[in-house]
């Protein structure tokens, strides 16, 4: 019997969320007296599989292979599949990224296993887990009792606290990677990045996010710098996206990334509710924008109303003075 925590493994590196993961596997796991186990899948990962330990890890198991290097949906979920057939697994949890979204159901279906995405919060009930998830675009949140086991569960990031004072006996063991690879439809040979080096949105602390207002791609620039400052990233509103004006990798909102950041920071956005559902979960959300009935000022915390063009590069002029920089 055990608790799993899927580890996602991206770019030769592990992602912030596999940390969460991990840490809230380890506390749902002594709720329930049994076991955290982190499944760490990829090509090279088994050197660095061991740190997930601190974060509460009591068993690792790491299928490390050449064949795993690229994301392979059917796969993973095969290889998740046998974990849990492995550890006898209760529940497995996995971050709700676009892996996390992809893999998740075909475990589930493989497993004829729940199913509950983008969650917010869990507790143990006794008898059963209760989960605490967005609907309708984040205007309703509800919660949801998981009576079935076992049961896959994914994690909003940056919901949940990765803690590296949890500790684990991180026992390292071999996953039993048996696939039919003359039955897998597909393989992935090569993934190219569009912007290297560029922190994933749904990672990142501090999100300065343009919309329509933003007038053409070129205006961009100002808050390219802003965010260079803050350390953060830039987003975009779906209609930015879809004029062209940033890529869609870019794009916050209901058909984009769902993010809660520290800080985010909306330029020239009205927040239409597809873009409200994928940032109101944000810490602190400041709003600019000339139009005092702007949406977006219900949500914000600090909201500005004035032309982004002036408030933006003032706003950066004060903070580099502030900083330093």
């Amino acid at each position: 019997m055990a608790v799993i925590g899927y580890v996602e493994w991206r770019g030769g590196e592990f992602r912030k969320s596999a940390y969460e993961v991990v840490s809230q596997a380890k506390r749902l796991a002594k709720e329930l007296g049994t076991d955290a186990v982190a499944v760490v899948i990829g090509k090279g990962v088994r050197e660095k599989a061991g740190e997930f330990a601190a974060y509460g890890a009591d068993g690792i198991l790491v299928a490390d292979s050449e064949q795993f290097e690229h994301f392979i949906p059917d796969v993973y979920a095969r290889l998740l599949e046998q974990a849990v057939n492995q550890t006898g697994a209760r529940f497995v949890l996995l971050a709700h990224t676009t892996l996390g979204r992809d893999v998740a159901p075909r475990l589930a279906a493989r497993l004829a296993a729940p199913d509950v995405s983008d969650i917010i919060s869990m507790n143990w009930q006794g008898d059963h887990l209760e989960v605490l998830r967005p609907v309708y675009a984040g205007k309703v949140r509800v919660t949801v009792a998981i009576g079935k086991e076992p049961a896959v569960v994914t994690l909003r990031p940056k919901m949940f606290e990765a803690d590296d004072t949890l500790g684990g006996a991180g026992n390292v063991e071999d996953l039993k990677a048996e696939i039919d690879w003359d039955k897998v439809l597909y393989k992935v040979t090569e993934l190219k990045k569009s912007a290297a080096g560029k922190m994933d949105l749904t990672e990142a602390d501090i999100i300065v996010s343009g919309g329509r207002g933003m007038k053409g791609p070129e205006n961009f620039k100002i808050l390219e710098e802003l965010a260079e400052l803050l350390g953060g990233v830039v987003g975009a509103s779906r209609a930015a996206v879809d004029a062209g004006w940033r890529p869609h990798s870019d794009q916050v909102g209901q058909t984009g990334k769902t993010v809660s950041p520290t800080l985010y920071i909306a330029c020239g956005i009205s927040g239409a509710i597809q873009h409200l559902a994928g940032m109101s979960s944000s810490k602190y959300i400041v709003a600019i924008n000339k139009d005092p009935e702007a949406p977006i000022f219900q949500v914000a915390n600090y909201g500005i109303v004035g032309d982004l063009f002036e408030v933006v590069p003032a706003l950066t002029e004060v903070l580099r003075k502030e900083l330093g920089k």
